[in-house]
This record gives C-alpha cells, sequence and structure tokens, in this order.
C-alpha cells in the first residue's frame, strides 16, 4: 500500500471559516473556473466566493434555466456567472460540455467536481450502473478526461468533493454495481472513496502539466443532498434532535463551500497535491483509537496509490474514455 501523506498544515482556517475569508486578498480576475452543482448548497457558495474574488466561473447544470434563475440572485459580482447544460447522469452530456470547453479553447484555472446525489433509491443509468457511483464518479471522470487540454493549458487546480461516507466502503471491485444487492449508504461510501482516488490519480497524471488535484470533505451541512433521506433516518443517525434541531458539529452551507474554495485558490497548497482535506487543511489519517474516527480522518484506502490506479483502469474500461491513454 502507498498512501498519501496526509500532514495537516495548520493553515490557520478551521470548521467555521467562510469562502469570503479563505479568498480573502486573492485577485482571480481573468482567471476560469468550472463549479459542477454550482446553483444549489456548498456548489453556490463556492461561485459566490470565486466570482466575487473576480474570477469568470461557468456553471454546467442539469436544469439550466433553474439555474440561471438562482444564479441571478447572487447580483453585480467582480466576475462573470453563466450557466450551461449537463447531466452528470448521463455520459453523453458529461462528456460533451468537457468537449465543449475543450473546443472553446480557453484555459480552465479551477475545476471544482461539487456536484453529488447521496443515499438514493435504487436507480440503473448507463449500462445498468448503480446511479452513484456513475453519476458522482464516472459523469465528472469523462467530463474532466474530456476537457483535459484547457485543465492543461491553465494548469488548473482540480477539487474533487468526497466525504467522510469514504468511510463506509472502499471500492467494491467484485461488485460495484450492486448486482447482488443494493444498499444505499455502502453505495454512497464507494462513491466518495471513489471521488478521493479520482483526486490521487489525476494529481499523479497531471503533475507534468502543472495540474494539481486534491479532494475534499466539505463536513456535514443541510442541503439539497438529503432530500432522499427522511426526517426519522436523521434523528436516529443523530443529525438532528426530535424538534428538528441540527447537531452542533453540522456547518452552514457558506462554511461548507471553505473548504473547497481553500483548495481551489491558497497558495498554501503550492507544490502539493493528491491529498484529502477538510476543515480547510489536510486531513490526517483516520486513528481508529479515537472515538471520533468515523468523523475524523482519511482511510488509508481512499489515499492509496495502487487503488487509485486500479479505479481509473476500471473506469477507463467502463467509459470507454481515458485523456492519459
Amino acid at each position: 500500500m502507498s498512501v498519501t501523506l496526509q500532514n495537516p498544515l495548520n493553515s490557520g482556517f478551521g470548521m467555521r471559516s467562510t469562502p469570503s475569508e479563505v479568498i480573502a486578498g486573492a485577485d482571480l480576475s481573468g482567471k476560469l473556473a468550472v463549479v459542477t452543482g454550482g446553483y444549489s448548497g456548498l456548489g453556490l457558495e463556492s461561485t459566490k466566493g470565486l466570482a466575487e474574488a473576480g474570477a469568470d466561473v461557468i456553471v454546467p447544470a442539469r436544469r439550466p434555466d433553474h439555474a440561471r434563475e438562482v444564479l441571478a440572485s447572487l447580483g453585480a459580482t467582480k466576475g462573470t456567472v453563466t450557466v450551461d447544460e449537463m447531466d452528470l447522469g448521463d455520459l453523453a452530456s458529461a462528456g460533451g460540455f468537457g468537449e465543449r470547453m475543450a473546443a472553446a479553447g480557453r484555459p480552465v484555472d479551477i475545476l471544482i467536481n461539487n456536484a453529488a446525489i447521496m443515499a438514493c433509491p435504487e436507480k440503473r443509468i448507463g449500462d445498468g450502473w448503480e446511479s452513484q457511483f456513475a453519476t458522482n464518479h464516472l459523469g465528472h471522470f469523462v467530463m474532466t478526461n474530456n476537457m483535459w487540454p484547457v485543465l492543461a493549458d491553465g494548469g488548473a487546480r482540480v477539487v474533487v468533493l468526497s466525504s467522510t461516507g469514504h468511510k463506509l466502503s472502499d471500492i467494491r471491485y467484485d461488485d460495484p454495481q450492486f448486482s447482488t444487492g443494493y444498499d444505499k449508504w455502502q453505495a454512497y461510501g464507494q462513491a466518495k472513496t471513489a471521488n478521493a482516488l479520482f483526486a490521487v490519480q489525476l494529481d499523479a497524471l497531471g503533475q507534468a502539466d502543472g495540474v494539481r488535484t486534491f479532494a475534499v470533505h466539505p463536513g456535514g451541512i443541510m442541503t439539497g443532498l438529503q432530500r432522499h433521506l427522511p426526517q426519522e433516518e436523521m434523528i436516529a443517525m443523530g443529525w438532528m434532535d426530535a424538534e428538528g434541531n441540527l447537531n452542533e458539529m453540522f456547518k452552514t452551507p457558506e462554511q461548507g463551500a471553505s473548504t473547497s474554495t481553500w483548495a481551489a485558490v491558497s497558495p498554501q497548497l503550492d507544490g502539493l497535491g493528491g491529498v484529502y482535506c477538510d476543515n480547510c487543511d489536510i486531513a490526517p489519517m483516520e486513528d481508529l483509537d479515537s472515538p471520533y474516527a468515523r468523523f475524523v480522518g482519511v482511510k488509508p484506502y481512499a489515499v492509496d496509490a495502487d487503488n487509485a490506479s486500479r479505479l481509473w483502469d476500471l473506469s477507463v474500461e467502463l467509459t470507454g474514455i481515458n485523456a492519459f491513454g
């Protein structure tokens, strides 16, 4: 096993930091950013922070008209915000957006792969693929590979949203599509492990072009991601009490976007990559003896280079896409 060095930087920021705080002093004028899911929840806060710092932000959206309506509420920003159409659950759509970005030719400086689904009922898409793995991982895999030329031209920072959900499952190479029985939380865990491993391998492949990639756990935040969860289940998991009051460890959407924004712009990460971050810092490895092991740190399998390479090969096999082939 060859894992990344998860050495915290003591960045000076933390779980309550906001995008405006971590981006303070940065001038992103003339920079181009892409934020998937950048019109709701954490993605909206990331879009806002980047645009206010001067970046031109493109938001690919499954419902572009709705996205435009939401983003109009941001008002005037130093940078521009535009919407394109993309459905991560449709690989032709995800790949098509990537191809349009490459054809446009403008270098991309920041890519935040933010959009996701969580703990949803069993659904099959593509070639019978489990929907969380296909949407959260394969959709972003195809999109990112297809836009690789402009990421390389920009020497981009790529940020991939993972989660402590990765602790629920490694990649199930014997049955990644849950053909022998579906469990919504194991499926979510596998998808989030895939997101973390994608960051490890893309960083390894992209370093020669100056592209560095980071996985991010944003924290516990109540957003549209929980739309498939009944309140009773969230109470049972300790996310809220019987009156609906959130656990004090939950963040606001604004706070939840801070680690993504920090990973996208912070000079503290110059020369680094392929690491898993949370609370605006590089996360430590999981300490199994800690009472907080379920929520703190990263599992070795989620930052293992051999595992990341194996997942990349599986993703190429499934999609037929590989910018590095």
